[in-house]
């Protein structure tokens, strides 16, 4: 067990310093070698429900031991192991003591007597520690200070839901590959499988209880692919037609990407300043049994990728970067927030260049996470492009 507590604790850390959740966990299992899939789903497990309750551990800890450790790996095993405490069904005995001995390799060995009695007392004062921390909002929130602040100001009656909202553990849902197959014979090999789940509009389809992907029908064969149904909308809304050229910046994963080609004959030119990322776009657009252009590239110096090919009459754009770093803010809490305002900004910088290169008359679906960004911010923006319109989900 404490091999999978390293790598979670290595996964936090990766999170600080910016890497996104998922980036940083298949980074983890690719460098642990081979990991059985009981211990991969135990490293998910440990990695998004610690972040998902980031707010509630951090507050037990600091009740605990109130200032900050000088050694920042024993306080991210620490926050693991609290998690495995409270919200898994690890054997207690069994987390208290792997938790120990991997402290026992850190730092010399110096804070493994403070290790066990953290995780000791939290089990003698579990009660007194949860009833303190669901007494703070931010605790309980699970969210920093700052961004509960900006819900707030943004969403006065709506801001409790949107936390509530945000700490909910998300429905698995499916896009159909219409290529392949209908939503209703998708439905109906789901439904073979023994898996329930209904049809929510266009390609989308959502799933009763989330399983492992390996157990669903055709997914290895293209039939269908994991995206969000909110990230399913941005290919409905550039209007695709037969022969179109698109371009999207920040492709990475690649599931508008694929989603386009499933629609629509068109050409699309996907781009992505991260190889390894670039690489699992490849993977899945075989996997899909399609094909687009890719670019190692950084969409905000388009003279780098541009081949001065000129557009044709529409030539649609789909900006799909801040949901790569954005779509992890509700489950990080604390982390990095100049970080965020920093790439926020050199996105923004870099969007009139990658406009520059496409048509004005085409559409562009910029795929933002409304409740982040500030008001003033992207009225100015929409303001300033008459050629492009912002549309909040």
């Amino acid at each position: 067990m404490y091999q999978i507590q390293q790598l979670a604790a290595e996964i936090l850390a990766r999170i600080e310093a910016g890497t996104t959740l998922t980036d940083a966990l298949a980074d983890a299992q690719r460098q642990a070698g081979k990991l059985t899939p009981a211990e991969r789903g135990a490293l998910q497990d440990l990695s998004y429900g610690s972040l998902r309750h980031l707010g509630v551990l951090r507050h037990c800890l600091r009740q605990l031991v109130p200032h900050p450790l000088p050694e920042p790996q024993v306080e991210r095993l620490l926050l693991i192991a609290l998690y495995q405490l409270q919200y898994t069904r690890a054997a207690q005995y069994a987390v208290v003591h792997e938790a120990v001995t991997l402290a026992g390799m850190m730092a010399r060995g110096k804070f493994k007597a403070l290790v066990n009695g953290v995780l000791r007392n939290f089990q003698r004062r579990r009660d007194e520690l949860l009833a303190n921390a669901a007494a703070d909002e931010v605790a309980q929130a699970n969210h920093p200070d700052w961004w509960v602040a900006r819900l707030k100001e943004a969403y006065p009656a709506e801001w409790r839901a949107i936390l509530e909202a945000s700490n909910v553990h998300p429905p698995l849902t499916l896009r159909v590959n219409r290529r392949r197959i209908s939503v209703d014979d998708y439905l109906r090999r789901l439904e073979e499988a023994g898996l329930a789940a209904k049809a929510l509009g266009g390609d989308a389809v959502q799933l009763a209880r989330p399983v492992a992907v390996r157990d669903l029908p055709g997914f290895a064969e293209g039939l269908a692919s994991v995206q969000d149904e909110g990230a399913q909308r941005a290919a409905y809304w550039l209007d695709l037609k037969p022969g179109m050229r698109v371009l999207d910046a920040c492709a990475a994963p690649g599931g508008k990407t694929g989603h386009m080609l499933e629609m629509a004959d068109v050409e699309v030119t996907a781009l992505d300043i991260d190889n390894a990322r670039l690489a699992r776009v490849g993977d899945n657009l075989r996997r899909l049994g399609l094909s687009a252009q890719l670019i190692e590239a950084d969409a905000s110096r388009p003279d780098e990728w541009w081949g001065g090919r000129p557009s044709t009459a529409s030539w649609p754009m789909c900006l799909a970067r801040p949901p790569a770093w954005c779509g992890a803010i509700p489950t990080s809490s604390g982390f990095a927030g100049p970080a965020i305002s920093r790439r926020w900004e050199s996105s923004r910088r870099g969007w009139p260049m990658r406009c520059g290169r496409c048509s004005p008359a085409g559409e562009k679906c910029y795929t933002l996470p409304a409740r982040f960004f500030p008001k003033k911010t992207a009225c100015s923006w929409k303001a300033s492009s008459s050629a492009t319109r912002m549309r909040r989900a």
